[in-house]
């Protein structure tokens, strides 16, 4: 059914292209409110970005924005599985339409929020969207492996759709704070930590994980060259050395109390921060890309991320070794190669 459904997405994407358009373009008389459309709708965050995004009296780059249309979608996880019957009826509720397949909801939409928990399918649903054109948010995991990002960046790229992803908590206020901190001075390396539950099939990290590693980007930067990591049944400590001398670690835990917290370590002074906020700060985000056109994060930085995350399962099957994050980011693209031919449609 999957495949069916891909397959009717492909011809839908494609005559939307041979007709010079992008899909779902409003006629000149329509006020011009940008039509939001989720994709995967068995995560928490469905129902909490659509009451951010259709509060009534909105401001700003809210008020230009309504999430009007969603798609299911969902796998057999139990993530998935067994929320996403509920999260659609939440939404539902809220007045957004459900509909059936990628195509229905690509005819209804001008951007679109792909929210589906389980990052295995990411590449498949972002595939027709990229070829129809619409500016595209990838909730955390952007993929379910490296490869699979890559694929998504370069289809992107290729097309000129812009496209990003971010978990919240590199929008926290607190990590935010940290990096507009003067009394910090310059920040020479950082250690960030939270929960780390696993997703059976992904790299260890991407699930969970990838929240407390977008915590350290955001402070670090991009620049890392090689990955280390130690892993016990109750945590896993992965540290990075980057391009400069710098040294970031991650601690993801498994067992006993597991807040999300960070500490800088800068030339002037050493601060922490613990986790602020919520999912405003990323909407605000995700609504500012889609008014303006502008990434927050680009490709390079996420691209990047992930290599950090699959090179630290790399490390582990290692026995720990430290593992280039440029060598694995190239043979990620060579596969990324194949892995995109499987749901691009045949020429």
């Amino acid at each position: 059914m999957r495949r069916h459904l891909l397959a009717l997405s492909f011809g839908f994407c494609l005559h939307a292209i041979d007709a010079g358009g992008v899909l779902g373009a409003q006629p000149a008389d329509t006020p011009q409110v940008i039509r939001v459309g989720m994709i995967g709708l068995d995560t928490s965050h469905v129902p909490a970005f659509t009451k951010i995004f259709n509060k009534e009296n909105a401001e700003g780059n809210f008020a230009k924005l309504k999430v009007v249309a969603g798609y299911p979608g969902g796998t057999d996880i139990p993530a998935s599985r067994d929320r996403v019957a509920g999260f659609t009826e939440q939404v539902r509720g809220m007045g957004v339409e459900i509909v059936q397949t990628i195509p229905e909801l690509l005819e209804r939409v001008d951007v679109v929020l792909l929210e589906s928990v389980d990052g295995r399918i990411h590449l498949e649903e972002a595939v027709p969207v990229i070829l129809a054109g619409k500016p595209l948010f990838i909730d955390k995991p952007a993929a379910g492996s490296l490869a699979d990002t890559i694929a998504i960046y370069d289809l992107a790229k290729k097309h000129g759709v812009p496209i990003f992803s971010s978990s919240s908590l590199r929008y926290s206020p607190s990590i935010q704070e940290l990096l507009t901190d003067e009394s910090l001075g310059e920040i020479v390396g950082a250690v960030t930590w939270g929960p780390c539950s696993y997703q059976s099939g992904i790299p260890d990290l991407f699930f969970y994980g990838v929240h407390g590693v977008e915590m350290l980007y955001a402070l670090m930067g991009s620049g890392c060259e090689t990955v280390t990591r130690l892993d016990s049944p109750d945590a896993d400590v992965v540290s990075g050395r980057w391009s400069d001398g710098r040294i970031g670690t991650y601690r993801g835990i498994r067992k006993h109390a597991a807040p999300f917290g960070a500490i800088a370590f800068g030339t002037k002074a050493v601060k922490p921060a613990e986790r602020t906020g919520g999912y405003q700060e990323l909407c605000e985000q995700i609504a500012e890309f889609f008014v303006s056109g502008n990434t927050p994060v680009d490709a390079e930085t996420t691209i990047e991320l992930f290599a950090f995350m699959e090179a630290a399962d790399e490390s582990k099957r290692l026995g720990g070794q430290p593992v280039s994050i440029p060598a694995s980011i190239a043979a990620a693209r060579e596969r990324s190669v194949g892995r995109l031919a499987e749901f691009l449609p045949a020429e």
